[in-house]
C-alpha cells in the first residue's frame, strides 16, 4: 500500500531547491555516521540505541526532544518506503512531490547527509490550493508527518487518478475522510486555544526550543494527540481526543500511550496522567474510568451561533 508523507528539507525548508534539483530527500539531526546496519524494522530499538548519541550531540535536549528526533530520522531512514509519496515545502507555498526510489544511503559531508533518492514529479501542489484539514496536517511541527489519509485529496490536487481505492479505509485509526478532518479540526482548535481551558491553566503542550512539539507525538502504537507537561515539569499529562461519543476503548488506547511515556520519554520523577476528551460519555466508558484514577473525562462544547450585519 502506498503511503503519503510531508517531509521537511532543512530548517525553513533550506534544502528543497537543492533536493529537487540532485533528487533526494533528507535529514541531518548531527549524527555523523552511517546508519544502515542500525535501521531495526522496529523504531523503538532505533531509538533506545541513538538517543544517547543525540543527546550528546545535543546536551540541551530532553528525553522528549530526543525521542522525537530520532524517531523522524529512523522515518526518513527506513520507515517511509520505495514507492511511497512525499511532499516537501520549498518555504513558499508550494509542495514538490515526489516518488521515493531507493533504500537509505548516506553521503558524510553534505547537508542532510542521511537520504533518500526520490523521483520529483513536474506537478506540484499550492498550499493555497489545499483543504483547511491537508494544511493543517501538513503544516504540523517536525521533520516528517503521515499524511496518508489526504491520499485521495493529494491525487486529486496532482490531477491523476488514485492508484489503490481502499488507500483511506485500510488505515484503522481513519473511519472515514470526513470524520478525520473533523477530528483533526477539533485538536487544531484545541491547540490554539489551549491556554483559555481548564488544562490550560496547570499544564503547556510539550514545547522544544520554543516549538510546539507535542501534537501528534509518535509512540510504538500510533501517534497520541497531544502530549502536555505540568508547569512545574513534576508530571507529563497524555491527552486523547474524540470527536462525538467516546467508548470504553478508548481507555485502553490511552493506557498503551501512558505506557510508552512511562518507559520511554518521563524522567525518573515525573508522573504520567491521561486525559480523554470528547463531546460525550457513556456508562461503559464511566466504569472502565472508575478504577483508572490516572485518567480524566474532559466533554468539550461547541457553540455556533449567526450575528446580523
Amino acid at each position: 500500500m502506498k503511503n503519503y508523507f510531508r517531509v521537511m528539507l532543512g530548517a525553513k525548508s533550506a534544502y528543497a531547491a537543492l533536493c529537487r534539483e540532485q533528487g533526494f530527500i533528507g535529514a541531518d539531526y548531527q549524527i555523523a555516521q552511517d546508519l544502515s546496519a542500525d535501521l531495526f524494522d522496529n523504531w523503538r530499538d532505533f531509538n533506545q540505541k541513538y538517543r544517547p548519541i543525540f543527546l550528546d550531540a545535543h546536551p540541551e535536549k530532553s528525553m522528549i526532544g530526543a525521542g522525537l528526533a530520532c524517531g523522524a530520522l529512523w522515518t526518513v531512514a527506513k520507515g517511509i518506503q520505495k514507492g511511497d509519496m512525499v511532499l516537501c515545502p520549498n518555504g513558499s507555498g508550494t509542495y514538490f512531490v515526489g516518488e521515493v526510489a531507493s533504500d537509505y544511503f548516506y553521503v558524510p559531508g553534505q547537508p542532510l547527509p542521511h537520504r533518500r533518492s526520490v523521483n520529483w514529479l513536474a506537478q506540484t501542489i499550492l498550499r493555497d490550493d489545499m483543504s483547511d484539514a491537508l494544511k493543517n496536517s501538513t503544516g504540523s511541527i517536525g521533520t516528517v508527518s503521515t499524511i496518508t489519509p489526504h491520499a485521495v485529496e493529494i491525487e486529486k490536487l496532482l490531477g491523476v487518478q488514485l492508484n489503490d481505492p481502499v488507500l483511506v479505509a485500510s488505515d484503522p485509526d481513519v473511519e472515514d475522510a470526513a470524520a478525520f478532518a473533523m477530528e483533526k479540526h477539533l485538536e487544531d482548535f484545541l491547540v490554539r486555544n489551549w491556554a483559555q481551558t481548564e488544562l490550560g491553566k496547570d499544564y503547556d503542550i510539550y514545547a522544544e526550543d520554543g516549538e510546539p512539539v507535542g501534537q501528534q507525538y509518535p509512540t510504538d502504537t500510533g501517534p497520541m494527540d497531544l502530549l502536555a507537561v505540568k508547569k512545574d515539569k513534576s508530571e507529563l499529562l497524555v491527552v486523547e481526543l474524540k470527536r462525538g461519543k467516546a467508548s470504553d476503548v478508548v481507555v485502553g488506547q490511552v493506557l498503551r500511550y501512558m505506557g510508552f511515556v512511562k518507559e520511554d520519554l518521563a524522567e525518573p520523577n515525573q508522573a504520567v496522567r491521561g486525559v480523554i476528551i470528547a463531546l460525550e460519555d457513556d456508562l461503559r466508558i464511566r466504569r472502565a474510568l472508575a478504577v483508572t484514577p490516572t485518567i480524566q473525562f474532559f466533554r468539550y462544547q461547541i457553540s455556533f451561533k449567526l450575528v446580523k450585519t
